[in-house]
């Protein structure tokens, strides 16, 4: 079999999974430790199919699949106890179910593995460690400490202060709205994501801007820049809610640059070159991301029950959200990058 057909019968049996385990749980547990246990598996994810590219630790990368992708796979939920630990008893206080706090120091927590371990290329850190292994565990550290650092310089939850979810000695008073700040993160990656579509074009056409620490200066700075415009468009000029911005926009484009990168491997449109193929591509994400979103939408009365729409506990964004990349996501790349279609393909 091969693509895109793969990536589409495979995109299929991943979202079946996905609604089949999201029905298990009624909304609270899944929006509360379900979503938090499962957002703590993807930084390291995300650094074993970037930074190791599947191909270490070497006793696991050297298996065939399926035992590759399981023996990859186990390295997940180590981790992520670890980190979610620490994380748990830092900016959730240790508070039982996670609070809102932790919930979002924990979803930002994915964004700056996408931008440390994408956009810088995992650097300084595969440029001074040697040992691919040791720079991939330093990177994940490196980038649950970042973002815990950023969090308490830029959330603020004194909207929320009067609810019953609210912890005032876990307020970091940043400085800015915790639902803008989180939302802007979610704009700015978008733009990250947006960019991979075009294979980083017009950046290749110069080879000093290919290299580390430039390529993750000038593309960080291209994010915050595309990504807040398109924050401030939606939000201050069109005045749309900043929720239903991330879900409309970044989230849902997000999701479908995943099937259309991972799933179909960018067959698509893989015989045209930059820019055609990029706008195509993009496009073509987008399309998928809304449809999807709404398909999901539509399923989650019958998969969880009937959920508040809106201000000021945005219940069916938050489920929207979790369904689409904190379950189907992290799934999705497990079964594209670690076990690499088995066995709807084999390796050749």
């Amino acid at each position: 079999m091969k693509q895109p057909i793969t990536g589409f019968i495979a995109t299929l049996i991943i979202i079946a999974i996905s609604f089949g385990f999201i029905s298990l749980f009624d909304f609270p547990t899944f929006s509360g430790w379900v979503t938090y246990a499962l957002i703590c598996l993807i930084p390291m994810e995300i650094v074993i199919g970037v930074t190791w590219a599947c191909k270490f630790p070497v006793f696991a990368a050297n298996q065939r699949q399926p035992l590759k992708g399981i023996l990859l796979a186990l390295i997940l939920p180590v981790v992520g106890a670890i980190f979610g630990a620490v994380y748990y008893y830092t900016a959730g206080g240790g508070v039982s179910p996670p609070t809102p706090m932790l919930a979002m120091c924990t979803i930002v927590s994915v964004i700056v593995t996408f931008w440390m371990a994408i956009m810088w290329g995992g650097w300084p850190f595969t440029a001074v460690i040697k040992n691919t292994v040791l720079a991939g565990f330093v990177l994940v550290a490196a980038c649950y400490a970042v973002n815990y650092l950023l969090f308490r310089i830029f959330f603020n939850y004194e909207f929320m202060r009067g609810a019953p979810v609210y912890v005032p000695s876990l307020d970091p008073h940043g400085m800015f709205n915790a639902w803008y700040a989180l939302v802007f993160y979610m704009s700015a990656i978008g733009v990250m994501f947006l960019m991979l579509h075009f294979d980083l074009w017009p950046l290749t056409t110069s080879p000093a801007l290919m290299k580390q620490p430039v390529l993750g200066l000038v593309w960080t700075l291209i994010a915050l820049a595309v990504g807040g415009l398109a924050f401030y468009i939606a939000v201050y000029v069109i005045g749309m809610d900043v929720v239903a911005y991330m879900i409309k926009a970044p989230v849902a484009f997000i999701f479908g640059t995943i099937v259309v990168l991972n799933m179909l491997q960018a067959s698509l449109f893989a015989k045209m070159t930059q820019p055609v193929k990029g706008v195509l591509s993009a496009a073509t994400a987008a399309v998928i991301g809304v449809i999807l979103s709404l398909v999901y939408g539509a399923l989650a009365p019958t998969l969880t029950g009937q959920l508040a729409v809106g201000p000021p506990g945005y219940d069916f964004e938050r489920w929207l959200a979790s369904a689409l990349l904190g379950v189907t996501f992290p799934l999705l790349v497990l079964y594209a990058e670690f076990f690499k279609f088995w066995p709807l393909q084999r390796a050749e």
